[in-house]
């Protein structure tokens, strides 16, 4: 009789090696899309005037996350485009306070449709752990703290 191979009970050490694997990989298609996905629509509704405070509050956090991502090294954008977007995204909340009217102008667009593009290159591209740590980077500068990624030792 064939005798069964032992396989050990406990799965923690490889559901560990799984998981830190799967922090090297891209994060799933369909999460990235989801996540572009909103940022157009946010984009477009401002747009066409349209928008809302919560549609000017996602092209900021997109502006601030793929700086972060850039800064690690997935995406390019420079300091002067990054200036430029707060810049707009700043006067759509300014008008849009006072007119309730959230809408972004031409420049504005094209320039946050830029960032857009860079950003959905990123979520396709960038790996999860690079995401995990700018979103994590944005939590702590929303929250007043520190945003700079801390020092690690080197061996």
């Amino acid at each position: 009789m064939a005798q069964a191979i032992p396989f050990s009970r406990n799965a923690g050490p490889a559901r560990a090696r799984h998981a830190s694997k799967a922090m090297l990989l891209p994060i799933a298609r369909q999460i990235a899309d989801d996540l572009a996905l909103r940022v157009h629509l946010a984009l477009d509704a401002l747009r066409r005037g349209a928008g809302s405070t919560s549609d000017a509050q996602t092209l900021t956090q997109i502006m601030l996350l793929t700086g972060l991502l850039a800064e690690s090294g997935f995406g390019s954008v420079t300091g002067e485009q990054l200036g430029a977007a707060e810049r707009a995204v700043s006067a759509v909340f300014d008008i849009g306070r006072e007119t309730g009217e959230w809408r972004l102008d031409s420049a504005g667009f094209a320039l946050f449709a830029e960032i857009a593009t860079n950003y959905d290159r990123q979520l396709h591209s960038a790996p999860l752990w690079a995401i995990t740590d700018a979103s994590e980077r944005l939590d702590r500068f929303t929250a007043g703290m520190s945003y700079q990624a801390p020092m690690r030792k080197r061996a």
